[in-house]
């Protein structure tokens, strides 16, 4: 064996320990800023969709409540399916593209603007969830009773009117519930879980829920 090879094999070093514990560190970093960076994307997400789609719908309900003194969608007379004349404050329970286009037609009527959303329609909203995939949110005006922690003003059993969602990512709708009422609590305040005789259930365990907002109006 050539004194000059004996020489290459003996420069020829591996990593020490110090040396692999600070890659390790490095790639873990990275990770961490990787899913970190996901998080946020995702709450933005779920922000905007409050601001956008949660908020706008809540807004126009109570504009129109100043402007007329009646309840949108409630009786034919407020964009509603019920008799002219039989207005009782109370959501008509709108919930078909039908009945929405009324509901449209009326808020034109009195001068407010319609909410879009990143659908073509103004009661429905496409959201990508952790769980679930993209899934289209249904948005209804609906009477419903809160049967845990009551409505609105409290008590139990108390019906309100509620901007009422179905097929939400689970998700999404324990971060508005966050964002909302500033806990994730399935059964109280004005965001829950319907019906509300339970909690949340687990983002992996089902992916999408029902949920309603109660609303201050009348």
């Amino acid at each position: 064996m050539s004194k000059m090879w004996k020489k290459a094999v003996n420069n020829q070093k591996g990593f020490t320990l110090v040396e692999i514990a600070i890659v390790l560190i490095i790639i873990g970093l990275i990770l961490g800023a990787t899913i970190k960076g996901k998080d946020l994307i995702q709450s933005a997400k779920q922000k905007k969709f409050y601001n956008a789609f949660v908020k706008q719908w809540e807004i126009t309900v109570l504009n129109y409540y100043d402007r007329t003194g009646g309840v949108l969608g409630d009786s034919i007379d407020n964009g509603g399916t019920t008799a002219t004349g039989t207005a009782n404050g109370a959501f008509d329970n709108i919930n078909t593209a039908g009945e929405f286009t009324t509901v449209e037609t009326r808020l034109r009527a009195v001068g407010l603007a319609i909410p879009t959303t990143n659908t073509a329609t103004s009661y429905q909203y496409s959201f990508k969830g952790q769980e679930s995939g993209t899934v289209t949110i249904g948005l209804n005006l609906y009477y419903l009773a809160a049967t845990s922690g009551g409505g609105g003003s409290g008590g139990a059993n108390v019906s309100s009117n509620c901007l009422y969602f179905t097929g939400m990512p689970t998700d999404l709708a324990i971060a508005l519930d966050s964002i909302i009422d500033g806990v994730a609590d399935g059964q109280k305040g004005r965001f829950r879980m319907y019906t509300d005789a339970t909690d949340w259930p687990t983002v992996t365990g089902t992916v999408v829920v029902n949920a309603m907002y109660i609303l201050d109006v009348p």
